[in-house]
């Protein structure tokens, strides 16, 4: 079976980092390119489903889209 699921991914000044969205637990993957990021995103994502089981699957939260939104805060 195969699960289709919602990626960040974020451009840093060392690289890239990627998590995936709606998934119980931390689960990210980093690369020096977006798609060397994306690629370890998505081993992690299956390594994490295989150790810890299906239960990881957060079906109840499922993004129906994604945005990413900046704003200003006062500090």
């Amino acid at each position: 079976m195969i699960k289709s699921f919602k990626i960040v991914v974020e451009k840093h000044s060392d690289g890239y980092v990627a998590y995936p969205i709606g998934l119980k637990g931390v689960v990210i993957g980093e690369g020096n390119t977006y798609e060397e990021a994306l690629n370890n995103v998505k081993s992690a994502i299956g390594f994490h489903i295989e150790t810890f089981g299906p239960e990881v699957l957060d079906e109840a939260s499922s993004a129906l889209e994604v945005f990413i939104a900046e704003t200003g805060v006062a500090v």
